[in-house]
């Protein structure tokens, strides 16, 4: 941008610079012809100060000869007759030369005028012209020094990112080469495994007489692995939406009661005159609100008490969920039964002569407003409803769309949470344009702000219970997986049933078999215990390093093991075929006691298993050397004795296996030390994680009561507000009373004082 930027302002300097110089041109050809009229101008004042000049002669040539005519008139009547004629002649002439001087006169000075005016507009021209370049020239000087810097900046930062591209490949390199070691160490590990699950499946295959997880039907009714910490999870999350719902319950009850106690006041009073049929049939619904909205608190209790720390919570097993949306239910079948006769009372409001415009724009807005209420709480019930069908009817609703429903519900919960927010936007507008209105009475202002104050808290619990279901969402569709071990899950609400009574019987078992506990260690020496073992057990990088260590000199020990089987097929192999080959020379010299030493060689390298062969069969004397030691043997005639041979064999493995144990005991004491060093080290982790949980517990029952307290706060002061607003609402009544009996007083007092004057009068 800079770049182009500096391009058009040179362009736009070369092409001021250019009308600069042709500017100064037509000044340059402006003054030439200037001196030009000048120099005509000089030439015309001679030439009219010759003619003046004679002129001037001519006349007094005149004088001279009209005295001297005057004496020969007679005489002279001819030459006077020629003077006239050359007066004549010359008047004439200097007539034309008089025009012709004014003509002149007049051009110069409208010459001279325009070329002042041309000059004083290209000096002026020439001015805003050298500004404007001396502008563009700081312009251009500041973009070049900015580019400058610009330049400076991305060597500097090239010289960075070069210094880093050096580092980044160096990283490169060093994880190439982690990749390669790593990639040796899958594959060693994979040998591992391979071999330790064909060992696995063989035992499986031979030891397992039943299977009782094929089959889905049977593996339905065992008994999952108890997860105490899901089941507190989900008695908490239970015990959160309680809450939610107990808050949304009070003030859905107080919407309807104080909807019920407007109705009554406006547009027409009920303690002045008599309100309209819809509105009296409205206002019945209303009054029994209570029987609707109660059973929402009391089946969300009845969840709440079914999820305890020994049931499994799965959707299969939560039967108390179609309470609720049967309860769910019947509150709707209300909400569609007071709509038509809510929008009917709307528009009786509309209609009546109070209602201004805006007020019925806010009507019309209030009205749509609740349709989409009712909309949302049929959505709502929708998928409350599918999700009660697996504890019901285990084919109504598959397990592949357990996630989609919960999501579903969220997005029909923040949907209530916005339409919450329009109804209390729109009644807010409405409250205050009627108590704008000159006819509303103290009662409606109190009314409108309770019903304001109602829509604010369905407003605030809405919102509450929409943040706290997407906050717990992904556990909701994480935990429908807690079921029967390799299974799909819980095939029926009946088998669910079975496998709960199942449990019932497995704990009361293992409850029948605990026995009572020893005595335990007392708390001050558990105590010194502890810190002995905390204080004993070393850093984390000493581990760390002993255990590198240690896993280094594993992966040595197995490079040289499979070194030592390689060097033990190679000696097998050598083995056989110099058995062969004596077997065969046996077989033609016909000896029978090489036979027997060939059969003793073999014997001999059969139980033994080791690396290289122990003999061979040729007739010069022959070292043969090994990790069983080395033997020399000469020709036939010169072979060692047999037991001399084994009693060597014998004291060689005698000494290796000591060898051998002692290394074995070395191993296994350092394994049993970092095997304590370990467990010591996994109880702290264990001790760190329980203070940690009992820690969080104990924050999120703080949180709880902060915001239990808090909102009894709310209510708290609200209904104190209400009493106060209704004991004013009482005082006021009190005093227009009294004021009205003031009135009366005053005016018996008036009329008996009249009484008595008439009869004083009288």
């Amino acid at each position: 941008m800079l770049r182009a930027q500096n391009q058009v302002l040179k362009k736009g300097v070369v092409d001021e610079q250019a009308n600069s110089a042709a500017l100064k041109e037509q000044l340059k050809m402006k003054d030439q012809s200037l001196r030009k009229l000048q120099q005509e101008m000089d030439s015309l004042t001679f030439r009219n100060l010759q003619l003046a000049k004679r002129v001037e002669l001519l006349q007094d040539e005149l004088a001279l000869s009209e005295p001297r005519g005057k004496k020969n008139k007679k005489s002279g009547e001819s030459s006077s007759q020629l003077s006239q004629e050359q007066k004549s002649v010359f008047d004439e002439d200097l007539q034309k030369k008089i025009e012709e001087n004014e003509r002149l006169h007049i051009q110069f000075f409208e010459a001279d005028e325009q070329h002042k005016h041309v000059e004083a507009e290209l000096r002026s021209r020439l001015a805003t012209l050298e500004t404007e370049a001396a502008q563009h020239q700081a312009v251009v000087d500041g973009l070049t020094r900015k580019y400058m810097e610009t330049i400076e900046k991305l060597q500097n930062d090239k010289a960075k990112l070069e210094v880093k591209s050096q580092t980044l490949e160096k990283e490169a390199k060093e994880c190439r080469l982690r990749t390669e070691e790593c990639q040796l160490q899958l594959k060693t590990l994979h040998e591992d495994l391979s071999g330790r699950l064909e060992e696995s499946l063989s035992i499986i295959n031979e030891k397992v007489p039943f299977n009782d997880t094929k089959y889905s039907q049977y593996n339905a009714l065992n008994v999952p692995l108890h997860n105490r910490r899901h089941q507190l999870k989900m008695r908490d999350i239970a015990g959160q939406a309680l809450a939610f719902v107990q808050d949304l319950v009070t003030a859905l009850l107080n919407f309807h009661t104080y909807t019920e106690q407007r109705i009554q006041i406006f547009p027409v009073d009920s303690a002045i005159d008599t309100i309209s049929p819809l509105n009296q049939k409205f206002s019945q619904y209303l009054h029994e609100n209570a029987s609707y909205v109660r059973p929402l608190e009391e089946g969300m209790l009845h969840l709440f008490e079914s999820i305890t720390e020994d049931t499994v919570t799965v959707l299969e097993t939560t039967v108390k969920l179609k309470t609720f949306s049967e309860h769910l239910t019947s509150y709707i079948c209300f909400l569609r039964k007071i709509l038509p006769y809510q929008l009917k009372s709307l528009e009786e409001e509309c209609e009546s002569s109070l209602c201004t415009s805006a007020l019925r724009a806010r009507n019309l807005e209030l009205s749509q407003d609740m349709k989409k209420m009712t909309a949302v709480f049929e959505k709502l019930q929708t998928y409350i409803a599918l999700l009660a069908l697996p504890s019901t009817e285990p084919d109504g609703l598959l397990r592949t769309n357990y996630s989609s429903v919960l999501t579903n519900v969220g997005a029909a919960l923040h949907g209530f949470h916005d339409v919450m927010k329009d109804i209390s936007k729109h009644y807010s507008q409405k409250a205050a344009i009627e108590h704008e209105l000159p006819t509303a009475t103290q009662k409606l202002i109190t009314t409108n702000d309770c019903i304001l104050s109602s829509v604010v808290a369905l407003t605030n619990g809405a919102g509450k219970i929409a943040s706290f279901f997407s906050n717990n969402l992904d556990y909701f569709i994480a935990s429908l997986s807690y079921g029967p071990k390799a299974a799909s899950g819980f095939i029926s609400p009946l088998s669910a049933e079975c496998m709960l009574q199942y449990k019932k019987k497995a704990a009361a078992y293992m409850k029948s078999l605990r026995k009572p506990l020893l005595e335990s260690v007392p708390y001050e020496e558990a105590l010194a215990n502890r810190r002995i073992l905390l204080s004993s057990t070393e850093s984390r990088e000493g581990l760390a390093q002993q255990v590198q260590q240690s896993l280094e000199k594993i992966s040595k020990l197995e490079q040289e093991k499979e070194h030592w089987m390689l060097e033990a097929q190679l000696a097998k192999i050598k083995l056989e075929k110099e058995n062969q080959r004596i077997a065969d020379k046996l077989k033609n010299t016909g000896s029978a006691q090489l036979v027997g030493l060939s059969q003793e060689n073999a014997a001999v390298s059969n139980t033994a298993g080791q690396d290289e062969a122990t003999a061979k069969a040729v007739l010069e004397p022959i070292q043969s050397t090994s990790l069983i030691g080395t033997l020399t043997r000469t020709s036939d005639s010169e072979v060692p004795d047999v037991e001399s041979r084994e009693d060597l064999i014998k004291n060689h493995y005698m000494a290796r296996i000591v060898e051998l144990t002692s290394q074995l005991q070395l191993a296994d004491s350092k394994s049993v030390h970092f095997y304590a060093e370990c467990r010591a080290l996994s109880k702290r982790l264990a001790l760190a994680e329980k203070s940690k949980e009992a820690l969080t517990e104990e924050m999120k029952l703080a949180s709880q009561n902060i915001s239990r307290l808090q909102d009894e706060l709310t209510t708290t002061k609200r209904s104190y507000e209400d009493q106060l607003s209704m004991m004013s609402d009482h005082l006021c009544s009190m005093n227009e009373t009294l004021s009205k009996q003031r009135e009366e007083i005053d005016t018996l007092k008036m009329s008996s004082k009249g009484n008595s004057k008439k009869n004083k009068s009288r």
